[in-house]
């Protein structure tokens, strides 16, 4: 069985998108549309822009939003039987299923990413990548730091990044490393994301969530939250809302595609980060980039 996954914050590059703006006029007239939707000019910044233009939190995810629906339209969906997205990226495979249209897919992927960066500016704080440690073994160390400090993103056996008040993950670090971790690594945002500080992001995206249109799937996805395949269309809503301020299980998720029948993964969007986590999480599998 074939599953389409796609990527999350940090995929994304300078250029991305142009070669399938170039590509079709189709694709070309679906990404112009989003400088419509969105009111500025994101495809210069997409092809031409800075990178530091490009890492602004309402510039990034609806980036990758747009790169990785573009990338759905030209290869046509691929018949695939499933569905999965790391975090922004479960937006991108809602339109893969049909519960998103594009165009309201994009104005909830920019409402998110502004309510994200709000929190951010409000509350200052940080996460940071631990390496080599068991899941258990974080999630016991997190639960003893006074302050915040939370399992953010399961993204493979021996990789989970943490998320909280700046002094509580610092600490956390120091403990993992004691504790054995290989790497604790604070990462370069200024924000927990996927975590309790996301709670006024949540709200704000609840609201947009609660007036948008979502359809029936018309193949399941594998939400984050829940780790399992999802097709109605309230308990999608529920899980996106629950997942600004709870983990992105990704190992489990693509742990059970695989028990439910997906053999070959293919990962549609920028960059090939998902490829190497599934190879890491189940070697057994096919992986592919979708163009």
């Amino acid at each position: 069985m074939k599953a389409l996954v796609f990527p999350g914050q940090g995929s994304q590059f300078v250029g991305m998108g142009k070669e399938l703006y170039d590509s079709r006029k189709d694709i070309k007239d679906l990404m112009e549309s989003a400088n419509e939707i969105l009111g500025f000019d994101i495809l210069s910044i997409m092809f031409s822009g800075t990178d530091d233009d490009l890492k602004k939190t309402e510039v990034t995810q609806p980036s990758i939003f747009i790169h990785s629906v573009a990338a759905l339209k030209a290869v046509n969906g691929l018949g695939a039987e499933m569905v999965a997205g790391h975090s922004l990226g479960e937006f991108s495979a809602l339109v893969a299923n049909g519960v998103l249209s594009f165009d309201d897919g994009l104005k909830l992927v920019s409402e998110r990413a502004k309510a994200m960066q709000a929190a951010c500016d409000a509350n200052p704080s940080s996460m940071a990548a631990i390496l080599g440690l068991e899941d258990a073994k974080v999630e016991e160390i997190c639960s003893k730091i006074s302050g915040i400090v939370v399992p953010a993103n399961y993204n493979c056996p021996g990789q989970l990044v943490i998320s909280g008040e700046t002094a509580a993950v610092e600490e956390a670090c120091v403990q993992l490393k004691e504790a054995g971790a290989k790497r604790a690594l604070l990462l370069p945002v200024n924000g927990a994301f996927h975590s309790p500080l996301m709670r006024p992001a949540q709200e704000r995206l609840a609201a947009a969530i609660e007036q948008t249109k979502f359809r029936k799937a018309t193949i399941p996805v594998y939400q984050n939250i829940t780790t399992t395949a999802v097709s109605d269309p309230d308990e999608i809503k529920k899980n996106l809302i629950a997942q600004l301020t709870g983990p992105v299980k990704w190992t489990q998720s693509v742990q059970n595609m695989i028990k439910d029948g997906a053999n070959n993964f293919v990962e549609v969007g920028p960059g090939r980060t998902l490829q190497g986590l599934i190879k890491k999480i189940d070697g057994s599998v096919d992986v592919a980039s979708a163009i």
